[in-house]
């Protein structure tokens, strides 16, 4: 076992074992180790269920967009089954994709139709060679994809957090804004920082925490695919729509946030909500999607305001959390106490949820 990894295992171990009230950060290695990482790629990654973005990306027929995922290209995205040529680097729409480098063509179902001036032999037909497929499904107007092909069900993972955030409608909300960029932080900081609220009002003071004021954070119960804490909004807050007839009044007024399982966070208003799909480019960068979802009718006005708070927050979020990889480098820092549950509760819940799935192959690397 790596020094690194020898730091992350017994820290991973006392996550599990610790209540709330008693819980510590994790050491720097849990960011910053590129064992650790490759470890996370293979045991997360490669066998969980990830969100790749929104149904509404490829909803006309004939539509596609990439997405790499743990290093896989995926239609959504594959490669070339010739040499391994990306088929499709940006979004399209057409009755056939074609790989750009020799034009072999295949149908929006995967499957080869054409291989210019390559004879049928032992081993290769036209009509036996296809894209390989994945997993997916749809679920609250997200599309999860799974490179475990025997991998159970998603939507079942994930029906007691459904059951808390149905009233919202999320799969009835339109696609405002996306963004895709790669921030050079560790992944886990990003959930970190997404799934707490103690840094909302001292960070956001002039935007989000108007909005969203750390005071008012709950602590979600979680369960063993999720993780999560709701926040309410100020009763003197103008908001443009209540959301759908089936939210109360009480979950019109709360903000949940949640994790779904690896690297997919959803933070859910009942007039619009905001989501994240993470992907780690090492331990010390991430690639990620990010989009705002509305409900109902909005004037362009409100939109472009809630874009633009959107922006600003991901910026403030930046402007510490790249930072804060110098901070993890230094031979001088040391783990600390967290703050109570409503506030960063759920920095122990992820530690757990890698704690959970990580554990017998750290274990076997002793």
């Amino acid at each position: 076992m790596t020094d690194g990894l020898a730091k992350v295992n017994p820290a991973l171990k006392a996550a599990l074992d610790s209540s709330h009230d008693a819980a510590w950060t994790m050491p720097s290695a849990f960011y910053t180790d590129p064992d650790f990482t490759r470890l996370e790629v293979e045991h997360l990654f490669k066998k969980e269920w990830h969100c790749v973005g929104r149904i509404e990306e490829i909803a006309e027929k004939g539509q596609w967009m990439p997405y790499r995922l743990a290093n896989e290209p995926l239609v959504i995205t594959n490669v070339c089954r010739h040499r391994g040529t990306l088929i499709a680097t940006e979004k399209g729409k057409g009755r056939r994709l074609l790989c750009p480098y020799h034009h072999w063509a295949y149908d929006m179902t995967g499957q080869l139709k054409a291989a210019p001036k390559i004879e049928e032999r032992d081993g290769f037909t036209v009509k036996g060679c296809k894209l390989p497929e994945f997993r997916c499904e749809t679920w609250m107007g997200f599309i999860y994809v799974n490179l475990e092909q025997d991998a159970a069900p998603f939507a079942p993972s994930v029906a007691e957090l459904e059951a808390k955030i149905a009233p919202y409608h999320m799969e009835e909300m339109w696609l405002g804004y996306i963004l895709e960029e790669t921030w050079e932080t560790n992944w886990k900081s990003m959930i970190d920082n997404y799934m707490e609220g103690y840094h909302l009002s001292p960070l956001h003071k002039t935007g989000l925490a108007n909005l969203n004021p750390t005071d008012m954070c709950e602590h979600l119960t979680p369960g063993e695919h999720w993780f999560g804490y709701s926040v309410g909004f100020p009763e003197d807050l103008p908001r443009v729509t209540s959301g759908h007839p089936d939210c109360t009044k009480e979950q019109s007024n709360t903000c949940i946030m949640a994790m779904v399982q690896a690297g997919s966070g959803i933070g859910l208003g009942a007039d619009y909500s905001s989501f994240l799909c993470l992907q780690p480019e090492g331990p010390d960068k991430v690639r990620y999607k990010a989009g705002v979802l509305f409900w109902g009718e909005w004037p362009q006005s409100a939109v472009d305001r809630a874009i633009e708070l959107f922006q600003q927050t991901m910026e403030e979020d930046r402007s510490v959390l790249e930072p804060m990889m110098l901070g993890y480098a230094s031979d001088h820092h040391a783990p600390g106490p967290l703050a109570p549950a409503p506030l960063e509760g759920n920095i122990l819940d992820l530690a757990r949820y890698v704690g959970r799935r990580l554990g017998p192959a750290l274990d076997a690397t002793a």
